[in-house]
């Protein structure tokens, strides 16, 4: 009876998942979802983000969540609202609201400033 009730519990308890970083997959780099992840050629002032205002309704930034962390060409810049934003080599990352499946790359080349960051 105790062992049933142990096992009751224990086996009630859900599965915690945890993002991943963001990778290189198919040579891109995606999020945990396999959303296609971008660059912005007006993000020059290291550590900032220029996409503000009505940009970030189109173009999401690429948040962490709060455990995860950063290594290699992989780095956090602070967001307005106060999350990290995943940055690759300095270069804050983010999705665009037009791709709604993973592979998906709409936004690349957009108005020549945002590009697909490749390995």
């Amino acid at each position: 009876m105790i062992k049933t009730l142990l096992c009751v519990a224990i086996c009630s308890i859900p599965a915690v998942s945890f993002a991943e970083p963001p990778k290189m997959a198919n040579g891109m780099m995606v999020d945990d979802d396999g959303m296609t992840l971008y660059m912005f050629d007006k993000d020059t002032v290291p550590g900032k983000s220029a996409c503000t205002g009505g940009c970030t309704t189109m173009w999401p930034a690429a948040t962490a969540d709060s455990y995860d962390k950063a290594s290699g060409d992989l780095s956090f810049i602070p967001t307005a609202d106060g999350k990290n934003q995943w940055a690759f080599k300095g270069h804050p990352l983010y999705r665009f609201a037009k791709d709604t499946k993973p592979g998906e790359m709409h936004g690349d080349g957009f108005k020549g400033m945002w590009h697909v960051v490749k390995p």
